[in-house]
């Protein structure tokens, strides 16, 4: 409730605030003045980002209007890729507890434990096991600062009203040893239990979650791969839920794939994609383009067949014995190798993906044995934080005299090559999980299924003006994203109304509805 500063005269009177603030009474653009000029004297962005969380917990309101003033510039310092060092030193850099902090041996009391968040009207909880955190693996307690970072970029992107957001880091252990040796870990010293336990113990923490906070819109985020998959398959028939690794990649994936078809005046049903990573966002992304190109008529068979993956153990084909469930629906004849150049001779790929987490992955081999039978290949390198990218969006350029339609999962920097300069895209989940947010808390809806994030995916292409388009962009400015995610979340609601999953009565102007609904920095 604070407001520093900007109490009235009458407010300090009434409230007993005499003499415990400075005289003069500011408003919230003079406030926002003064914490631009104390960012901007900070000497990183990591020393940006502990400035920003101290005050999200001091005044919100001046914490939301401080990164709405200029999204672009503020968004990858809440977030990726400033959070990633957040995480690798929180337990370091930890100033005051933000959110809730679970663990697995509450297991029988977690519905008395949620009781005390003194916010009784939750409609967003995003949990995080910290079992995958970006490309940093399982870093336990130290994945803290990414269900908060999530929920604030609900609203600072979309408008969603804070009051009702809760992070939560549900500690269920790290095999992280070097985390578990540190003096100043905040987190549980144990190992993870067996896939069996978790489930026991997340079945424990939904019910919970839902008993207390009911009709909850529960949001998992950075659980490891096999957690990830199985937790989002045992809940999404049963509980408002969704895994943004899984769909809000796949879907921010899509729109870049849109895009770039849409430039190339090429159908989705027509491609051949090739993924370097068959993890938990590679079998995401997979699956909802398998359902954008039955969409386009394809069965689901012919569709997959479209679709090769490759990881650590190379070229996932017939002939594979280690393969997961969710692998083997995309294992096709094919010639075992281990070599992506070779992978890439053989399947001929029109697109290629990276979400391996091995930076350099694509080598100038790999791409040039792409752009010699594509002659405008697709490369998405989405691995993060930037050192795991699979290869720079500068190297893509090159490597195919520019010919190229590159996105990222980090910000890279423009390129210019003989003469021409390239805006490499930034397929970065915020594009996609706040819109979603915003959909969902304006229609409470039944249940989040895979169409939800398609519309979104073409919502978000269809924002990228032509000219933008024209110098290789594949996803909006960045400096606009509020009208960005409430022109996508309109979009969702409209699909939510009309396959009847939404709860409340259809506005007669959609979007008036959702702008009604949205939040405002204000005292």
């Amino acid at each position: 409730m604070n407001k520093g500063t900007a109490f009235t005269q009458e407010e300090r009177e009434s409230l007993g605030l005499e003499g415990l603030l400075p005289t003069a009474v500011e408003t919230l653009d003079r406030q926002v003045e003064r914490a631009l000029g104390h960012l901007s004297a900070k000497p990183s962005d990591i020393e940006r980002f502990i400035y920003l969380q101290e005050l999200s917990n001091s005044n919100q309101t001046l914490f939301f209007a401080t990164v709405m003033s200029d999204p672009a510039r503020f968004v990858p310092i809440v977030y990726d890729p400033t959070i990633a060092d957040a995480c690798l030193t929180y337990g370091h850099i930890y100033r005051q507890p933000q959110g809730m902090y679970l663990n697995r041996h509450m297991k029988g009391r977690f519905e008395e434990v949620l009781r005390n968040w003194p916010v009784k009207e939750v409609r967003f909880i995003c949990v995080s096991s910290g079992g995958r955190i970006l490309g940093l693996g399982d870093i336990g307690a130290n994945g803290a600062p990414i269900p908060i970072g999530k929920l604030q970029l609900y609203t600072a992107c979309a408008g969603v009203p804070p009051e009702g957001l809760l992070p939560i880091h549900l500690d269920i252990g790290t095999t992280n040893a070097a985390l578990r040796a540190d003096a100043l870990y905040t987190g549980l010293r144990e190992e993870p239990p067996e896939p069996g336990e978790v489930d026991a113990i997340v079945d424990a923490f939904m019910k919970a979650a839902n008993a207390v906070f009911p009709g909850v819109c529960v949001h998992f985020e950075d659980w490891k791969g096999d957690d990830a998959i199985r937790l989002l398959a045992r809940y999404k028939d049963k509980y408002l839920v969704y895994n943004d690794d899984i769909q809000g990649t796949a879907s921010v994936a899509l729109a870049g794939i849109v895009t770039a078809l849409q430039i190339k005046g090429e159908t989705l049903a027509d491609q051949r994609i090739l993924f370097a990573g068959a993890g938990s966002a590679g079998i995401g992304i997979a699956g909802m383009i398998v359902e954008a190109m039955r969409g386009e008529g394809l069965g689901e068979a012919e569709a997959r067949k479209r679709i090769t993956l490759f990881d650590i153990g190379g070229l996932i084909e017939k002939g594979r014995k280690d393969l997961n469930a969710s692998q083997k629906p995309y294992a096709h004849e094919g010639k075992p190798t281990e070599d992506l150049t070779e992978a890439v001779k053989q399947i001929r790929p029109t697109i290629l993906i990276g979400v391996s987490t091995v930076g350099g992955l694509f080598t100038e081999a790999v791409v040039k044995a792409m752009a010699k039978t594509c002659e405008r290949p697709v490369i998405f390198p989405l691995s993060n934080p930037t050192d795991k990218a699979e290869c720079t969006p500068e190297q893509a350029y090159e490597w195919t005299q520019g010919k190229a339609l590159v996105a990222c999962g980090v910000q890279f920097p423009d390129v210019t090559l003989e003469g021409k300069t390239f805006h490499p895209g930034q397929a970065n989940n915020f594009y996609i999980f706040p819109a979603i947010g915003l959909a969902v808390y304006a229609t409470k809806p039944k249940r989040i299924d895979d169409a939800m994030f398609i519309a979104a995916a073409h919502a978000t292409a269809d924002q990228v003006s032509q000219a933008d388009r024209d110098k290789g962009m594949l996803f909006p400015r960045q400096n606009d994203i509020l009208e960005t995610e409430r022109t996508t979340a309109t979009r969702v609601a409209e699909s939510i109304f009309e396959r009847g999953l939404a709860t409340v009565k259809r506005p007669a102007d959609i979007r008036a509805f959702i702008e009604s609904l949205s939040y405002t920095p204000e005292y």
